[in-house]
């Protein structure tokens, strides 16, 4: 299964905001220091504010940060949550016109696969990307601190 890009920059947007804990960032911040256009993560942050990952404060002084801890972010619930409408193959949506379906056993096979998949993704959480083996590399790769 291939993410979308939707869901990949949802989780670099988290990522960074674990590398910044304790401060305010700005989408901006995360833009630059990522090379994404601001509007599409303008999206994104919106709706990660809206299920509950971020917190956002608007304003002059605003900006944005994790709501909770990193280990309590699980990636497989989180990826659940945003690529709801995964379709790995015709038969999954609504529009299905594939003529073998009724007796195709592809669907339940792909079905598997993919509960595999977000039931491996569910074993990590948030601080598994950003623990202390991998911070300071990170923060490094992001220029974070350096600016």
């Amino acid at each position: 299964m291939q993410i979308t890009r939707y869901a990949d920059y949802s989780i670099r947007v988290l990522i960074y905001l674990a590398l910044t804990q304790n401060e305010l960032t700005t989408i901006q911040q995360i833009s630059d220091h990522y090379h994404i256009s601001k509007n599409h993560l303008m999206k994104i942050v919106q709706d990660l504010n809206v299920r509950g990952y971020i917190t956002a404060i608007r304003g002059k002084n605003g900006g944005i940060k994790l709501k909770g801890k990193p280990e309590s972010i699980n990636l497989g619930k989180l990826i659940r949550e945003i690529e709801c409408d995964s379709n790995l193959v015709e038969c999954f949506g609504n529009n299905n016109q594939c003529v073998i379906t009724p007796s195709c056993q592809l669907k339940n096979i792909f079905a598997e696969a993919l509960d595999s998949f977000f039931t491996t993704l569910e074993q990590y959480t948030l601080q598994d990307l950003v623990n202390e083996k991998h911070q300071s590399p990170l923060r490094n790769l992001l220029s974070i601190g350096l600016l």
